[in-house]
């Protein structure tokens, strides 16, 4: 007899028919304000989460809207599902993620109140991805995810440490990833700038995916100002790149954004604002088909010093020290209006356990194949992992149902 775990690897393919992207946030936990271990205090997210939550792998649990949540090295991690790449995604995206921050802080209230302790969620990174293929029907002419990755290495880190870094962070990364790219950086405590970030590196990361090759030349032929003796060094965790402070021969993120004291290869000397706002413009169509209005208005404001930076302020936020409290989710912003998308809502429905009814069978939802398939139990006690691709053709009848 075949092996069901065969079986069902071979049922459902890996990769995503529609280009789609993702956010991660880490959060550090304090304890009677002193930092602890996720995995030391909890042996998994049920000893303090309530109800029930469907099982993804290891410590990983999915939450009700579609979220999952991790430990993860000392941090507790939370990961949206999937958001395929349209108008307002990254809204979307944005929504999910402090939708499933709010619910974790909600539970540790509750875990704090039942054992008289004080728990706080200290904001520690964001991880921006987005899927990657080449243009169809073009051969790859030697371009690469690793490639692609060391040249947003220099197209990226000016626009994303204006809208997403403090005083006192260290770098910006770009990782390759098998069939995505991911951009690190510090979290942010505001959502909209976080929605801001990664509506940006969508719209500049896809159309750079475009480019005919990703060797650093194009940097010259695109006109993206670089500024001289930039180096990046190697992420210092995973493949990929690194724009650390040290890269560069002042600290970037103590400087005085506004003040033109970066030399650059072919622009002269500019601000580190003017060379992100240069950089992000020759990317603004691209940036404009993926943004929601108020967030495309909010990255021209802040690029051009309409709207503060948080590299504007002489310090890193409180708001930093307790995610969930002092930064929080606002459900009456403009991005919160937008209906959930499709990959989104097929999640979802998978988690919340309701049955299918599909080609003549019912199908209960009992488990996540990563994030591209759900794992389904049916009337004759066989499993059957299915794309989500394969389930958005499904989804309303899923609903009425």
């Amino acid at each position: 007899m075949a092996d069901p775990k065969k079986l069902e690897q071979a049922s459902a393919t890996e990769r995503l028919r529609l280009a789609a992207m993702g956010l991660e946030a880490e959060c550090s936990l304090m304890l009677d304000n002193e930092p602890a271990r996720p995995e030391d205090l909890f042996g998994s997210p049920r000893d303090f989460i309530r109800g029930e939550l469907m099982h993804r792998q290891g410590t990983s649990y999915q939450l009700p809207a579609g979220s999952a949540v991790y430990f993860d090295t000392g941090v507790i991690e939370v990961a949206t599902p999937v958001i395929e790449l349209e108008r307002g995604c990254a809204a979307r995206a944005g929504r999910s993620l402090w939708e499933a921050l709010q619910f974790i802080r909600n539970e540790l209230d509750a875990w704090d109140a039942r054992n008289g302790r004080e728990t706080r969620l200290v904001g520690f990174s964001a991880h921006y991805n987005v899927s990657f293929e080449l243009p169809p029907g073009e051969p790859a002419n030697g371009r690469t995810i690793e490639q692609l990755a060391h040249l947003l290495t220099h197209i990226l880190p000016a626009p994303v440490m204006l809208l997403a870094t403090n005083r006192r962070s260290t770098g910006v990364g770009v990782r390759p990833r098998k069939d995505r790219i991911e951009i690190t950086s510090d979290f942010t405590p505001s959502p909209s700038l976080m929605i801001a970030t990664a509506t940006l590196i969508v719209g500049i990361v896809r159309e750079v995916m475009t480019w005919p090759t990703y060797h650093l030349g194009e940097l010259a032929r695109h006109d993206i100002p670089v500024i001289r003796d930039f180096r990046p060094m190697p992420h210092t965790s995973r493949k990929g790149w690194l724009a650390r402070f040290s890269c560069y021969r002042e600290n970037p993120f103590t400087c005085d954004i506004d003040a033109p004291m970066w030399q650059t290869e072919r622009h002269g000397e500019l601000s580190l604002r003017a060379i992100a706002r240069h950089a992000a413009g020759h990317f603004w169509r691209s940036i404009g088909r993926i943004a929601d209005p108020f967030t495309f208005r909010l990255i021209g404001s802040v690029l051009r010093g309409r709207s503060p930076s948080l590299l504007d302020v002489d310090d890193r936020p409180q708001e930093y020290e307790d995610v969930g409290r002092l930064c929080a989710w606002d459900a009456l912003s403009p991005p919160a209006q937008l209906a959930r998308s499709r990959y989104e809502r097929v999640v979802i429905r998978a988690i919340s356990g309701q049955q299918l009814r599909m080609n003549g069978q019912r199908l209960r939802p009992v488990g996540m194949s990563g994030w591209s398939a759900v794992v389904f139990l049916r009337e004759d006690d066989g499993r059957e992992v299915i794309a989500i691709d394969d389930l958005v053709p499904h989804l309303d009848d899923w609903e009425r149902q």
